[in-house]
């Protein structure tokens, strides 16, 4: 029993590092990377079942919660500025989605350094990314790589 221990944790702390490595997204129709932009504006639907959820009460008091726990937690630790990269992803994540509803954006950070990519309606909230995400304790430096695409509009079909 005693070999088989580490061969069985290994596998653990492998699978976990390989389930999150993905980067995080504002919605489930975001790029898949920092680096995939596309040039299709999202449907008008997807923006719309997006911004509901972003906009509510609930989701908005949720994420700046889980913002402000992040924050203690990290003071209670010494307030130090080196944050593990899944933490700094998401919670710029969280913060971008918060603030910028009607967005389609992916997060990703490393040693400090966060890219944002994807795309948002306009670009009043293309210039809030940066500021937004250097809100965050941790984030040194920040790549926006989004872009501005309005949201297409609705199908015929789809309103019936």
């Amino acid at each position: 029993m005693n070999k088989l221990t580490p061969v069985i944790l290994s596998g653990l702390l492998l699978f976990g590092a390989a389930a999150c490595s993905e980067g995080a997204k504002t919605s489930a129709d975001s790029p898949n990377s920092t680096t995939e932009n596309r040039n299709s504006p999202p449907p008008a639907e997807t923006v719309q079942k997006t911004q509901g959820d972003a906009t509510s009460d609930i989701r908005k008091n949720q994420a700046n919660s889980d913002i402000r726990a992040r924050e203690q937690r990290n003071n209670v630790t010494g307030g130090d500025a080196i944050r593990a990269d899944g933490d700094l992803q998401s919670e710029v994540r969280s913060k971008l989605e918060v603030n910028i509803t009607q967005g389609q954006l992916t997060v990703e950070a490393k040693d400090g350094l966060v890219t944002v990519g994807g795309t948002v309606p306009n670009q009043t909230d293309l210039a809030k990314i940066e500021p937004l995400a250097k809100e965050i304790k941790g984030v040194k430096d920040v790549n926006v790589t989004a872009v501005v695409a309005p949201a297409a509009p609705a199908s015929p079909s789809s309103n019936q």
